[in-house]
């Protein structure tokens, strides 16, 4: 059987990029970090692994597969949100937000887009 083992994003700027995600996630790198390559894994306890590999291909502005990270209930979704800009996403201009809609889109310093879901949205 298989298992998800880790997710991988491409970026620009792997110190960049692991730092942001250090900082959002709670996360360390496996093993040395090189200037294409990182694993980062959560520092307690078990969760899946992100990897961030130097890529030169452009951001999709729709990408097909993303990253929801998931937050209790609405003020927890907010407090999240802040916390991240803080650390250097920024709010994407979402042209497909349902009415009532429990994410919010941004991108992390690469550009690469995630969603805080409000896990208590009823």
């Amino acid at each position: 059987m298989l298992t998800v083992g880790s997710v991988v994003l491409g970026v620009a700027d792997v110190p960049r990029a692991a730092a942001f995600w250090r900082a959002a996630l709670g996360y360390v790198p496996r093993e040395e970090m090189t200037d294409g390559w990182v694993v980062l894994v959560p520092e307690h306890g078990v969760g899946t692994q992100l990897s961030l590999g130097l890529s030169e291909s452009p951001v999709q502005p729709h990408p097909r597969v993303h990253l929801d990270l998931y937050a209790g209930d609405a003020a927890d979704q907010a407090a999240e949100v802040e916390r991240l800009l803080a650390l250097g996403a920024r709010h994407i201009e979402w042209d497909d937000y349902p009415d009532n809609a429990d994410f919010v889109v941004l991108a992390d310093t690469e550009g690469n887009r995630f969603c805080v879901i409000n896990t208590g949205h009823g």
